[in-house]
């Protein structure tokens, strides 16, 4: 297929896309940073991570997302005392028979949204990371693949709050994107409590099939994608690792760098970016406007930058700046 084949293409696909942000955007006002990144973390089959105080709506769109698509969906709220068994399955003894009964826990769904996954402790997240890295789950002897798609969204209030366990870099890299998600404007927060009186949450309908989801998924990988683009993406990547080769003097700011595992979040990101734009080929701009949320938790932080006072935002954003774009 050329160029103007697979626009064309995703011209026709990207239309259940738009219809999907039109029933989130019934409920949510504002937010469309948010929305958007959810919608490309659908495309990708790429769990999501979405981090900002309570009450900014994350729950209210997963669950608003799940109601627009017609696909299971399972909230699960973290706690301390939550087990692995909670949220896998566990085997039941059923003495009348002398055998075992396994009873699968609330992961098999298509749509899962952990909630505040920072309450829970290192063996609950490790359960719940494992089945999301390896789409499959262990009870016993037994191995069950879980449904796709499968997309796990998690929420988590930032680790300056009190009982929490914050999760480990090498953990947090199994989430495709880390979504910031800030305070509506006044004339948003106006709007938020008009659509609060009149119900609107209870107007979603279901609006989108999962194979038309999935026909989606599959024209994103012949989106076109220059080689220099690619290159510009591995650059990117490479410059969190070796600044100085790049011209770069915030070395002593990282204490490491993004794996090639961003890179290739990075590329699906933009392809999928380019889709919801209905373009059948990536720009620069795409790859920008997907960086952050793809690099933000890869970059690890030394203590230098936290001692001045710098987030992995304020570096990636000199990366962008200082990176010649092709």
């Amino acid at each position: 297929m050329d160029i103007q084949e697979i626009t064309l293409e995703v011209e026709k696909k990207s239309l259940v896309f738009r219809k999907i942000m039109a029933e989130i955007e019934k409920v949510i006002v504002g937010q469309k940073n948010l929305i958007e990144k959810i919608l490309v973390g659908l495309l990708c089959e790429g769990h999501l991570l979405l981090e900002g105080l309570p009450g900014l709506a994350k729950t209210t769109a997963v669950k608003t997302l799940a109601a627009a698509i017609k696909t299971s969906f399972q909230r699960i709220q973290f706690t301390p005392d939550l087990l692995p068994a909670d949220i896998l399955g566990t085997q039941i003894y059923r003495p009348n028979s002398g055998s075992f009964e396994i009873k699968k826990g609330p992961i098999f769904h298509n749509i899962i949204l952990a909630d505040e996954i920072n309450r829970a402790p290192a063996k609950v997240q490790s359960a719940l990371l494992e089945a999301m890295q390896e789409r499959q789950v262990t009870i016993g002897e037994s191995t069950f693949m879980l449904e796709r798609p499968f997309l796990v969204l998690a929420t988590q209030n930032p680790i300056e709050h009190e009982g929490t366990y914050p999760l480990p870099e090498a953990q947090i890299d199994r989430f495709m994107l880390k979504i910031k998600v800030d305070y509506p404007s006044a004339a948003e927060e106006k709007k938020i409590i008009e659509r609060v009186n009149d119900m609107a949450g209870e107007n979603v309908k279901g609006v989108a099939e999962i194979r038309e989801v999935e026909s989606a998924a599959n024209i994103i990988r012949l989106i076109h994608m220059e080689e220099k683009i690619t290159d510009y993406i591995v650059n990117i990547s490479r410059a969190t690792r070796n600044p100085e080769e790049f011209g770069l003097d915030i070395g002593p700011m990282i204490h490491y760098g993004a794996s090639p595992r961003a890179s290739i979040w990075l590329s699906r990101a933009a392809r999928a970016q380019a889709f919801l734009m209905g373009r059948g080929y990536v720009t620069p701009q795409d790859v920008k406007s997907m960086a952050f949320d793809v690099l933000r938790h890869r970059i690890i932080l030394s203590y230098e930058a936290e001692a001045e006072g710098k987030t992995s935002d304020d570096l990636i954003k000199v990366l962008l700046e200082r990176i010649e774009v092709p």
